[in-house]
């Protein structure tokens, strides 16, 4: 850290050396807590920015500050998008049909692997051009997702999310156990 005439102070190299040396002493563990720590808050940032339409109130991060500038995104039915042009065009594609989602934050199951790739399993609720969903209600319907990250140097380098893409539960015809 720096004072006011741009000099790190001794005060705060010593500081820092001690919080290096305390989690250095506690063992890679409450390191390894740490990394997973903040590869999860990135992840929620990311989700809490789609939900508040393009910015993180927790992070004040906007949708796409989250991501590398080659990162990839996969969403069913739209593909890969490979580079953060792309990406955004298939935000632009798929968020044009969605009126407002909202993510059930409470209730999400994080698979950490202690690495830069973790999983997280959860449910939403929200408005899409062609109607409203809950996971839940019906049982079958959207809702339930597995987003799957890579993180890397604290943005998502790898998006690939797992869901439903038919949120107004409209394609029910091709499922024979479907009872409507």
């Amino acid at each position: 850290m720096t004072d006011t005439n741009g000099t790190t102070s001794r005060r705060h190299v010593l500081t820092g050396t001690a919080a290096t040396l305390a989690v250095a002493a506690a063992g890679p563990s409450m390191a390894q807590d740490a990394a997973e720590e903040a590869r999860k808050v990135i992840a929620e940032s990311y989700l809490k920015a789609l939900d508040a339409g393009g910015v993180s109130p927790t992070t004040g991060l906007g949708l796409f500050d989250h991501f590398t500038d080659d990162a990839e995104v996969y969403f069913p039915k739209w593909g890969v998008a490979r580079g953060i042009d792309a990406v955004r065009q298939m935000f632009t594609d798929v968020g044009g049909t969605l009126r407002g989602i909202t993510h059930h934050y409470d209730g999400f199951t994080w698979y950490m692997t202690g690495t830069d790739r973790f999983a997280v399993e959860g449910t939403s609720e929200g408005t899409h051009r062609d109607g409203s969903w809950m996971a839940g209600d019906p049982d079958w319907g959207a809702g339930r997702f597995c987003d799957t990250f890579e993180v890397r140097d604290g943005r998502i380098s790898r998006l690939f999310i797992y869901l439903d893409p038919d949120y107004a539960g409209r394609d029910t015809a091709r499922y024979d156990w479907i009872d409507t």
